[in-house]
């Protein structure tokens, strides 16, 4: 799985739908090697999910490193809404201040929809034991949800069923 996810998200890529234009940034946790740590996720209105981040203190070093990885992959949204995160919103004044920050307490629930039980579907795994391993496995939870609810254009003519095998079906040709 640590070898191959980042190979089919990085082929899948092309595929992908483009990010809107709102997006709802929230933080859950999750356990890496017995420790809790930090999961920044972005989310845009169609429930497609922008960035996952893995990190050890919910700080502003770590929202800006957050914030800058998903500038730079994708444009700059008109809007943001975060749940009273004080670092992420003045990262948010600093790097995009053009942008509106929403702090109201029930925006970002699209975020909330793409965990299970509190925390991301992938940390009911095993174990997870580093960080890396984590942001893997995150990103790879997030891609398989992605092509399952037809935010790629890969198997999107399927049934819903059949979609994810069929998308991958896709990729392999691709690799």
């Amino acid at each position: 799985m640590q070898r191959y996810t980042p190979l089919l998200i990085d082929d899948g890529h092309p595929c992908r739908h483009s990010v809107g234009d709102r997006w709802f940034v929230d933080e859950t946790y999750v356990k890496v090697a017995g420790v809790w740590r930090y999961v920044s996720r972005a989310v845009d209105q169609q429930g497609q999910i922008i960035e996952g981040f893995v990190s050890r203190r919910r700080d502003i070093a770590s929202a800006r490193r957050f914030s800058t990885t998903a500038l730079a992959k994708h444009f700059a949204p008109i809007e943001v809404s975060t749940v009273r995160a004080a670092a992420m919103a003045n990262v948010i004044e600093e790097l995009i201040p053009a942008t509106f920050h929403n702090t109201g307490s029930t925006r970002a629930t699209g975020v909330n929809a793409t965990t299970v039980g509190g925390t991301p579907a992938s940390g009911r795994c095993a174990g997870l034991k580093t960080d890396r391993t984590a942001s893997v496995v995150i990103r790879g939870h997030a891609f398989v949800r992605d092509l399952r609810r037809g935010q790629y254009e890969l198997g999107v003519e399927i049934a819903p069923v059949y979609r994810l095998a069929t998308a991958l079906d896709e990729l392999q040709l691709a690799i």
